[in-house]
């Protein structure tokens, strides 16, 4: 972890077993109870944290450790984004700053999902109307960032209903169909794809975008995403 970072996080929220019985193959048992680590609203300095805020904008660090539940990897919740005031879904920006990722998007009507395999600096736009889960499918702990509209709260219901996504990551085994979803898309595999139409660079800090009116405009307007193609 960069050591701006570590000499200055607050007190992370946490995600428990029992926080995360309901989307879980198999609810187990886990060392200390928790599975992963979430350091919400950061910024480096007072003038980016005002700016984030008048922009309606989030820079998060989220810490998953390596390990497994009943053989399932670690993973976060998974959430959908309602609409934005476009009628677009809120998108989404991460980044692996170290360890893997396997971020797993399925569209609303549950047409695509897909695996984005991430690795150290890769950025992955979640698209509009897709939900998500961070999986760490790895032996090393997962740091990843983001940046997201503030705007709006996430939607946990549907993945909480149906236990989870739409398929589960075993160890060993790999993915599994989740039996509670029907007529579902076959998953398919994608690496994180360019971002340079957007103006964001490959491989460079997210962090390096804060105070940048015009290339994280799309968080909070998508439909500004309708000329580009964001489909990992």
């Amino acid at each position: 972890m960069n050591k701006f970072w570590e000499d200055c996080l607050p007190v992370p929220a946490t995600r428990t077993i029992d926080d995360m019985r309901h989307v879980l193959a198999i609810p187990g048992a886990y060392p200390n109870n928790i599975l992963y680590f979430m350091y919400r609203s950061l910024s480096k300095n007072e003038n980016d944290r005002e700016w984030l805020s008048a922009h309606l904008l989030r820079f998060d660090l989220t810490r998953i450790p390596a390990g497994t539940i009943s053989g399932e990897f670690v993973k976060t919740k998974g959430h959908y984004h309602p609409a934005a005031p476009d009628g677009r879904g809120y998108p989404e920006l991460y980044q692996v700053i170290s360890g893997h990722a396997h971020y797993l998007l399925q569209k609303e009507d549950l047409s695509d999902i897909v695996v984005v395999e991430a690795g150290p600096g890769d950025i992955v736009l979640i698209p509009p109307g897709y939900g998500h889960v961070s999986i760490n499918p790895s032996s090393e702990e997962l740091l990843m960032s983001n940046i997201v509209s503030d705007a709006f709260s996430s939607i946990y219901g549907d993945y909480e209903e149906k236990q989870g996504a739409a398929y589960y990551e075993f160890e060993g085994s790999g993915w599994s169909i989740n039996p509670s979803y029907a007529d579902i898309a076959e998953i398919r595999f994608a690496q994180p794809g360019s971002l340079e139409d957007l103006g964001i660079p490959a491989q460079k800090s997210i962090y390096e975008l804060v105070g940048d009116d015009e290339k994280l405009a799309f968080l909070n307007r998508p439909s500004i995403l309708d000329d580009f193609d964001i489909i990992p």
